[in-house]
Order: C-alpha cells, then sequence, then structure tokens
C-alpha cells in the first residue's frame, strides 16, 4: 500500500521560517501585532512549502472557528435568496465562513441541525424563519451559545430576533384594497404555526373589523407558504358562489401561483380580480402584470441580524433585543378598483 506523504504542519512552517510556533499562529489569524518584515516571511514560507490551515485544528486552540452555521427551510424562493444575500456581505466583511443546512420545514430536522451545530465547530447560528425555536432556545440560551432567529417575534426577552412589521403591513395592504372599493377580500394564509403568519392573518382581519366588514371563514384559505397552495387557494375562492374581488397572498410566490389560477379560469387580472403578495422578492416586479405587495427588507433582516449575532459573539453586544423592520406597500399592476367602481 503506498504510503501517504507527511502533511506540512505549522510546525514545519515555525522551524523553516525561524520563528515560534505562536508567531504563525498569529499570522494565519492576521494579527496586526507581528512586524510587517516577519509577517512576509512567514506567508512566503507558508506558500513554498504548500501549507493548508486545518481549521478545525485552529478553532480548538483558538476557541473560534470564524464560522457561522445558517439554517434555511429550503433553497427554492427569492425570499431565501434575499436574506441570504445580506448574511453572505456581512460575513464576508467579517471574514467569516459560513455552513449551511435545510431544514425542509421539518421541526424535528430543526431541532436536530441545531443541537449537531451547536456542539460543532460553529461560532453561533442564524436560523431563518424558524418553525419551532422555543424547542431549543432556551436550551441555548442556558449555554450561553450565541444565535439570531431571522423573520421571527423571537422567543422571549432573551431571545434575539430580528424580524419586520408583519402586522402593521397585512393591515396597510389591506386598507389598500379597502379604499380602493374592494368588500369581499379573500385571503391566503402562510403556514399558522409560524408567528409572521400569524401576524399576517391578524393584520388582515384587523383592517376589515375597522372598517366594519364581515371576516368572512369562507374568504381565508390556510396555506402553507408553498407556491401550489397559491393556485389552489385561489382557484377554491374564486369558485365560491360569491366570489372575492380581490385576493391577498401571504407571500409573493403564492400570490404569482394565484394569478395564474385566476387566468386560467378566464380571469383577467386587475380588470376582473385583484391579487397582491407580500415580501417583495425580485420576482415580483417581473411579472406580468407587475405584482402589488408589501415590501420586507429582506436582505436588511439578513445584514442586521449578522450585524447583531457577530456583535454577540464578539461580546459587543451585552443585552439580546428584538429587532423590527418597516415594511412599506409597493403599488404595481396587479390591483384596481372592482367592476362595479370602474364601470
Amino acid at each position: 500500500m503506498a504510503k501517504r506523504p507527511n502533511k506540512v504542519t505549522i510546525v514545519d512552517v515555525a522551524t523553516e521560517a525561524g520563528v515560534s510556533f505562536g508567531t504563525v499562529s498569529r499570522v494565519l489569524n492576521q494579527d496586526a501585532h507581528v512586524k510587517s518584515e516577519t509577517r512576509q516571511r512567514v506567508l512566503e514560507t507558508i506558500h513554498r512549502l504548500g501549507y493548508v490551515a486545518n481549521h478545525q485544528a485552529r478553532s480548538l486552540a483558538s476557541g473560534v472557528s470564524k464560522v457561522v452555521g445558517v439554517l434555511v427551510p429550503d433553497l427554492g424562493t427569492g425570499y431565501i435568496g434575499e436574506i441570504m444575500r445580506g448574511i453572505d456581505v456581512e460575513l464576508g466583511i467579517s471574514g467569516h465562513d459560513l455552513v449551511l443546512y435545510t431544514t425542509h420545514r421539518a421541526a424535528a430536522k430543526e431541532a436536530n441541525y441545531v443541537a449537531n451545530l451547536a456542539q460543532s465547530m460553529v461560532d453561533g447560528l442564524l436560523i431563518v424563519l424558524p418553525r419551532k425555536p422555543a424547542d431549543y432556545t432556551g436550551t441555548l440560551t442556558e449555554r450561553k451559545f450565541p444565535f439570531v432567529l431571522i423573520d421571527h417575534q423571537g422567543t422571549g426577552e432573551d431571545c434575539a430576533a430580528v424580524g419586520a412589521t408583519n402586522w402593521q403591513g397585512a393591515y396597510s395592504a389591506t386598507e389598500y384594497l379597502i379604499k380602493l372599493g374592494h368588500q369581499r377580500i379573500g385571503f391566503i394564509t402562510g403556514s399558522l404555526d409560524l408567528g409572521a403568519a400569524l401576524d399576517r392573518l391578524d393584520g388582515y382581519k384587523s383592517a376589515l373589523r375597522t372598517y366594519h366588514l364581515a371576516v368572512d371563514p369562507q374568504l381565508i384559505y390556510e396555506g402553507t407558504f408553498n407556491q401550489p397552495d397559491g393556485y389552489t387557494g385561489a382557484g377554491c375562492l374564486l369558485e365560491l358562489e360569491q366570489p372575492p374581488t380581490a385576493i391577498f397572498a401571504s407571500n409573493d410566490m403564492m400570490a404569482m401561483a394565484a394569478m395564474d389560477a385566476a387566468r386560467d379560469r378566464g380571469y383577467h387580472v386587475p380588470q376582473d380580480i385583484s391579487i397582491l403578495g407580500f415580501d417583495d422578492i425580485p420576482q415580483a416586479s417581473l411579472v406580468r402584470p407587475a405584482l402589488t405587495t408589501v415590501r420586507q427588507p429582506l436582505e436588511q433582516m439578513g445584514r442586521v441580524a449578522t450585524q447583531m449575532l457577530l456583535e454577540i459573539i464578539g461580546g459587543a453586544r451585552s443585552k439580546t433585543s428584538r429587532i423590527e423592520l418597516p415594511t412599506e406597500l409597493i403599488q404595481r399592476n396587479s390591483t384596481a378598483a372592482p367592476k362595479d367602481r370602474t364601470g
């Protein structure tokens, strides 16, 4: 059997460069307290010998891995892409790497991944749209393991979280439809075990009550944030004896599917049916008609959450908190006054 070639070690680099093990370690960790000529000599030696840093060994020695774990429900939507863009920018600035896991919206997977990552070589966790964070946030807090929830209201005072004004966004969107003249407004919910989905449903109901319109259970279709629910939900709503004149979907993916369902049934958007979404993912402005939606600052949510996590890891943030970023109604071409108002 062929013998494996010996790997170049940090000790080999130190011996060849004529410096201490600690000096090589400081160069690898970009410590500023190393003379420039010494740093250059060590870097040249590393290059000449072909030394590759063992990140696990370095993290064991220093207690810092410069790696952040990120959990997302899936990778197939613009919603996740925009949040990940913000995370990636901030980790790049700080020199951190990331390890990414997809939970596929399974609560058991989420809890298992959190447990595994918290015991591995990561300095902290970013958890996007968590399903059942109360199952593990208490343990993470007790262990003083850094984490931040994204697009979640948090699980208590000691839970770091970054979200958006979901209730206000849904209220403003429903109010906008009412002021256009719509009185029968269908609503397609997200997964109702998620705080963001509940807040959006509550915002919709509150706007109806404010304008003395009945909350009709027939006009509420329970979805899961997945695109097929937009198609199925819109189909069910449009087949009612008294169909709505507007449909508000809890995210853009479902709203775009709702437009397909309406067209397949011979409706024109927005002449026959107004459709409104939530998130303002990049595709929302590209579909035809362009989608009226509630903009969440998704990239900013990713950046702010990452900044918060790095402050917790570095000890610069002594108190955890929840940050709520504002939403904004973006009016495009998929909404209009109902036919009885336009003639």
